[in-house]
């Protein structure tokens, strides 16, 4: 069978890992087997060894002991995963079907998100950064990527939206 990812991407503060948890969940109610893997602490060191590719390296290595266990279905989040899907479907080494999804949320939303969860003093740091990313993302995502606002909605709700997308309720079976 071949393989199938879904990647979610979005700035700071916009619910990726949330949505993920979600999925996950009503994947498992669903009995439909997955994997989740946070791209974002795959690389997440100092200094930063993106030249390295060690995100990517790091995945193959996951996936492949996912692979070995009989899993096909994988929800990646990363930050900027919508923008690099054929390189991280690459990592995985055996061409798997892509799904992809931008969450997006308002300066406001994701501000408000960021500060409940960063206590640190460096919140205004990864405000911005935020800001920049969803920037970038706008302008730079592929334009098949599929866009899913955020704002004032449930992480359940969001997570019904893209479950569809992935076709895997319709073929539960490995």
């Amino acid at each position: 069978m071949q393989s199938e990812v879904l990647f979610i991407g979005g700035r700071s503060g916009v619910g990726k890992s949330s949505v993920a948890f979600e999925l996950h969940a009503q994947l498992a109610a669903l009995n439909i087997k997955h994997c989740v893997i946070e791209g974002d602490s795959l690389d997440l060191a100092f200094p930063q060894p993106w030249e390295q590719h060690l995100a990517e390296r790091n995945l193959a290595a996951i996936w492949a002991n996912y692979r070995d266990l009989g899993y096909r279905r994988m929800i990646y989040t990363n930050t900027v995963s919508v923008r690099y899907t054929q390189e991280l479907a690459a990592a995985m080494g055996d061409e798997p079907s892509i799904t992809a999804v931008l969450l997006t949320a308002t300066d406001e939303t994701s501000s408000a998100r960021l500060r409940g969860r960063i206590l640190g003093s460096d919140f205004q740091e990864h405000l911005d950064r935020s800001i920049a990313a969803a920037r970038e993302l706008e302008l730079q995502t592929p334009r098949w990527v599929h866009r899913c606002p955020t704002d004032n909605r449930s992480v359940q709700a969001i997570a019904a939206d893209l479950l569809p997308l992935t076709g895997w309720t319709a073929n539960p079976a490995d």
